[in-house]
């Protein structure tokens, strides 16, 4: 008796497993060609609205990818106030250990489309956490104004007050406030390029680096191959949704052509903190990004452009079980590490890295945690199908 149970179960097992294998395939292929299985399993749970974008994703404990730098200093979280000249108080959050003296500081700015309700300091917590642990700097989010009901140049104001209001406060916490580095992504990348150049123009805060995660740099109508190919919203950033920000946050065409929105439009880049630029395959923004990092090097500043493949807008949000997340995030230590030491020089040769899609025992280890994933969301699917 026991040995027909067995072998029912170990036929069962064989069936699901082949059932999940083939799931995964299917959600692999796409118009754009076929993606890795990890992205692929990450963007059929968010397209098909069974996870949200900012929800934990894990696989089993056993074959998380993710570490932590130190589990044995706690990491303080403070969430307080900016006051504004406007007599109006921006909510910000701060990160950071309790031990630290003349540490770095990093000004992070959430993605989120400059409109309400698409990202916020809670959204993006786990980025700015996990750079804190990593870097063991003081990480300060503030959460700027946004659109409807705050256009352009609000959120630019907001983010410039955050870096002025950093540089008066951060002792502290232990930091160093002659070793402010900004960073953001998506709408955040681009409110962090433009608060360095507006500090750089207003001579405010100097800024030792900029972190720029898949950034807009133009809201102008250009024709990149990236907007075209990669806007359909499936690689979680639709043209819909950048031409909804548009309308809302630039409701004048004349506001596209100015610097503070449109940083690749800026008249001149000379004189701003070296750059980081990470971009993705899969991403609509992938072209502005990278066209931004070499203008900057045009103008003689120290940029690296990274471009990580297999991989969508946004990626970097899902470190915990995307390696490739996890890999940008390594990259942004060292290159604020180096900045804050000032040791970043810039290169007669621009140059963009490409970051290929993991290998060998990486990749068998992507694919297990794929299976994984896949697993929980074919199940997750069939029960809300039973139990309505």
């Amino acid at each position: 008796m026991w040995k027909k149970l067995l072998t029912v179960t170990v036929v069962l097992n064989v069936i699901v497993s082949l059932m999940i294998a083939w799931f995964m395939e299917e959600w692999s292929h796409t118009a754009q060609g076929k993606l890795p299985s990890k992205t692929a399993v990450i963007l059929h749970a968010v397209n098909n609205n069974l996870v949200t974008v900012d929800a934990d994703i894990e696989p089993p404990g056993f074959l998380l990818s993710a570490s932590k730098k130190s589990e044995e200093r706690e990491l303080i979280r403070e969430d307080t106030t900016i006051p504004l000249d406007s007599d109006y108080t921006l909510p910000v959050r701060i990160y950071h250990y309790a031990d630290l003296e003349h540490a770095p500081v990093i000004l992070y700015f959430h993605g989120g489309a400059f409109l309400e309700g698409y990202g916020s300091i809670d959204t993006h917590d786990n980025i700015v956490r996990a750079l804190a642990e990593k870097t063991e700097a003081v990480v300060v989010s503030p959460g700027y104004r946004v659109a409807p009901d705050h256009v352009f140049p609000t959120a630019v104001n907001d983010s410039y007050q955050s870096l002025k209001w950093v540089y008066e406060n951060a002792e502290k916490w232990g930091g160093n406030p002659e070793k402010i580095a900004v960073a953001g992504d998506s709408a955040g990348g681009n409110l962090a390029a433009v608060t360095a150049l507006k500090s750089r123009d207003l001579h405010g805060p100097e800024i030792i680096a900029q972190l720029l995660y898949y950034p807009l740099t133009t809201f102008k109508d250009v024709k990149l191959e990236s907007r075209t190919a990669y806007d359909s919203g499936y690689y979680l950033l639709s043209r819909q949704v950048m031409l909804k920000a548009r309308n809302a946050y630039t409701p004048k065409e004349d506001m596209w052509n100015n610097p503070y929105t449109s940083p690749l439009e800026a008249d001149t880049l000379d004189g701003l903190p070296p750059a980081m630029i990470m971009t993705a395959q899969y991403d609509p923004l992938r072209d502005e990004g990278e066209l931004y990092a070499e203008k900057l090097h045009e103008a003689g500043v120290p940029v690296q452009a990274v471009r990580y493949n297999g991989v969508m807008h946004g990626f970097v949000s899902f470190f915990e079980v995307m390696k490739s997340g996890e890999m940008a995030l390594n990259e942004s230590e060292l290159f604020l590490d180096k900045a804050a030491a000032d040791e970043i020089v810039y290169d007669d040769e621009f140059s963009l890295t490409v970051q290929k899609v993991p290998a060998g025992m990486q990749r068998v280890r992507e694919e297990a945690e794929a299976f994984a994933i896949a697993a929980f969301l074919v199940g997750k699917r069939t029960l809300t199908t039973l139990i309505p």
